[in-house]
């Protein structure tokens, strides 16, 4: 699997993201596997852009779903949009933290990655499924893909408000490792909380090398499902 991660060398800055910073120190700070890059602006982070060309994603998803979760979590908070031709993006506030990925974490990961446990559990304990109007159930992800071989479900263990893209990268940790916010939250929505922790515990293998798991379901506090694991992690292949 190709790896996202902070891009090197620089590229080159677009005419947007020039226009947001205006004038402005700017940093590209992370290259997605979509192509789209995330800028920051300011020195120390004042607000963040993200950008992508055109089809990538569907960043007006991400702003709704901003909007709607921040009554409930911490979430980087829209401050603009827009687009054109070629690309779009979507300018949020900083929020204080870095990534659980950064060089820091990837040479002592323990405290990281108990921190993407504890922060995956608040979030699924504390943002309310009755009013949640985004969807992201296995009926949902699988309209459009043709159908993937994936199988039959297994019946949902607890319904939750799922991240969506629950990767170690989307957790921001502070100087301590103790979780501070998640970020990435175009896939929010309704499904099997095993939607996310299978991607969640999948991901520390590709971000942190192999055995992390254990450390992760501790903190989250569940046992693993190795059901519920295999089938969110083949479809999350497929779709």
């Amino acid at each position: 699997m190709t790896l996202a991660g902070r891009p090197n060398p620089q590229p080159p800055v677009p005419d947007s993201v020039r226009t947001v910073a205006a004038g402005r120190h700017v940093d590209a700070v992370w290259l997605n596997q979509l192509g789209g890059i995330t800028w920051q602006i300011g020195e120390p982070a004042q607000v963040f852009v993200k950008w992508q060309p055109v089809g990538a994603a569907d960043l007006g998803a991400e702003v709704e779903r901003l909007h709607w979760l921040a009554d409930h979590t911490v979430v980087p908070r829209p401050v603009d949009s827009g687009h054109d031709a070629d690309s779009e993006w979507l300018v949020t506030e900083a929020l204080p933290g870095t990534t659980a990925v950064a060089d820091r974490w990837k040479a002592d990961p323990e405290p990281a990655v108990r921190a993407i446990g504890v922060g995956l559990r608040r979030f699924h304990d504390n943002v309310p499924t009755a009013s949640c109007p985004f969807d992201w159930s296995v009926e949902s992800r699988l309209v459009g893909d043709g159908d993937p071989d994936v199988g039959p479900a297994p019946p949902v263990d607890r319904l939750v408000v799922c991240h969506g893209d629950a990767c170690a990268p989307n957790t921001l940790v502070d100087a301590d490792g103790a979780f501070v916010a998640h970020v990435d939250m175009g896939s929010v929505g309704l499904a099997d909380r095993w939607a996310d922790l299978a991607i969640a515990s999948w991901s520390l293998d590709w971000n942190f090398g192999e055995g992390w798991g254990v450390s992760f379901f501790e903190a989250y506090g569940v046992e693993p499902d190795d059901e519920r694991i295999d089938y969110y992690r083949r479809l999350w292949d497929a779709t």
